[in-house]
C-alpha cells in the first residue's frame, strides 16, 4: 500500500515511517509548512509546533526520509493555518475563552488540508499516517472505524484526535498506538535515526500568546465573586480559568481565575473552593463512530489534555449539544477547551465547553 506519513521532524513520526517501510509499504513523507514569521526571531524559545524552528524541523524530516530512502515533500499550508487555526485562536482569547489549537489543527489541517493539498500536488497515496499515540479499530457491528486510546496512558493522544471524521479515520494509520514512548525511542536509536533523542514540542507556538493574539493592552478590573475590585489586569487574553500565578493580588488565601467577562473587560477571581463545579454545557459535539447519540449515558470525561479522566454523566440535548455532570466537583472547567467522552478505551465523542453551571 502507498502511505503518506505526516512528518514533523521528531522521533514519533520518523518511527512511524520506519515501521511502515519495514512492513513493506510504499512510504512517502510529507510535512506541512505553517510558520509565516522570520526564522531568525524567537530562536531561543524553540521546541514548538508553530515557530521559527520549522526550517530546522523540515531539515530533520528530510534527513530521516533520505536515510529511509523514501520520497519527501513539503506542503504549504500557511494560509489555511492562519485562517482556520490562528484566527480562531485570536477570536477565542479575545472573547475570554481558552481554545485548544492542536485539536483544531488536527482535524482541519493535519488530517484535512495537508493530505488534500498533497494529493493536488500529484503525490499519490492510499492512506495517511502520523506518529500519534492512538489506535483505530473497527466496530464489528456497524463496520465503522473506531478511535481508541494508545496503550500507554501517559502518552495517549486520542484527546487531540476526537474531532476526526469517519472519512478521516478510515484513511488513517497510527503505527505507534500499540507502543510505549521508551520503546519508540529505542527503535529509533537501534535503527540509527538521527532524531532518536530529539526533544518533543512543549507548546503549540513559540514566545508568548500575545505575539499571536496581537491585541493592544486593554486594562480592566480584577474583582471577586461579590464584585469587589481587588486589582487591575492588562488584557483578558492574558488569563485562563484556574490561573493562580501572575494575578498581582495579595490576599489572605490563594486566589484563582473563576471567570473571564469579555463584555465588561473583567477578570473574576475567587478561592480554590469556588473553582469547583459539577456541570457544564458542551457544544459543537461530534460523535465518533455513531450516526447519532441520544439519551443519557455514563462516560469517562477529560476536560483538558493534561487532566485525568473523571466519571460523569453525559446527556445529549440535541445533535450539537450535550450536558455533562460530574459525580464529584472538578476544578477549573474552562470554556473553549474540549471535553472528550470515553467508554473504557473507546472515544465516544466530544465537543467544546461552552458554559459552566455555577
Amino acid at each position: 500500500m502507498r502511505i503518506a506519513v505526516g512528518m514533523s521532524g521528531g522521533v514519533d513520526s520518523s518511527v512511524a515511517a520506519l515501521l511502515l517501510k519495514r512492513e513493506g509499504h510504499d512510504v512517502v513523507g510529507i510535512t506541512m509548512k505553517i510558520w509565516q514569521g522570520n526564522e531568525a526571531t524567537g530562536r531561543e524559545k524553540g521546541n514548538a509546533c508553530y515557530g521559527p524552528d520549522e526550517a530546522e524541523d523540515i531539515g530533520a524530516a528530510r534527513g530521516v526520509c533520505s536515510f529511509l530512502k523514501i520520497p519527501y515533500f513539503v506542503v504549504d499550508c500557511r494560509e489555511a493555518y492562519e485562517k482556520i487555526v490562528l484566527d480562531n485562536f485570536r477570536k477565542e482569547y479575545l472573547a475570554g475563552r481558552t481554545p485548544n489549537p492542536c485539536v483544531r489543527c488536527n482535524h482541519a489541517i493535519k488530517f484535512g488540508v495537508l493530505p488534500e493539498r498533497a494529493g493536488k500536488m500529484g503525490i499519490s497515496f492510499e492512506k495517511f499516517a502520523t506518529g500519534h499515540y492512538a489506535r483505530i479499530t473497527r466496530d464489528p457491528l456497524h463496520h465503522r472505524p473506531v478511535l481508541q486510546k494508545g496503550v500507554e496512558p501517559r502518552k495517549d493522544q486520542s484527546y487531540f484526535l476526537y474531532r476526526l471524521s469517519q472519512e478521516q479515520l478510515a484513511m488513517s494509520f497510527f503505527p505507534l498506538g500499540g507502543f510505549r514512548k521508551e520503546k519508540v525511542r529505542a527503535m529509533a536509536r537501534e535503527a540509527g535515526l538521527a532524531v532518536h533523542d530529539k526533544k518533543e514540542s512543549q507548546d503549540f507556538c513559540h514566545g508568548g500568546y500575545g505575539d499571536i493574539v496581537g491585541a493592544e493592552t486593554a486594562s480592566g478590573d480584577i474583582i471577586d465573586s461579590a464584585g469587589m475590585v481587588l486589582g487591575r489586569h492588562e488584557g483578558i487574553w492574558r488569563y485562563t480559568i484556574g490561573q493562580r500565578k501572575g494575578l498581582g493580588i495579595a490576599w489572605q488565601e490563594p486566589l484563582y481565575v473563576l471567570r473571564i467577562d469579555s463584555v465588561n473587560n473583567r477578570i473574576i477571581v475567587g478561592t480554590e473552593k469556588e473553582t469547583l463545579k459539577s456541570a457544564f454545557i458542551v457544544r459543537d459535539c461530534l460523535w465518533s463512530g455513531f450516526e447519532e447519540m441520544k439519551g443519557t449515558f455514563p462516560a469517562g470525561v477529560k476536560i483538558r489534555s493534561t487532566t485525568p479522566e473523571m466519571e460523569g454523566t453525559v446527556t445529549v440535548v440535541d445533535a450539537d449539544t450535550a450536558r455533562v455532570a460530574f459525580r464529584e466537583p472538578h476544578a477549573s472547567i474552562t470554556p473553549g477547551q474540549s471535553a472528550v467522552f470515553y467508554r473504557d478505551d473507546r472515544v465516544l465523542g466530544g465537543g467544546i465547553i461552552d458554559t459552566v453551571e455555577r
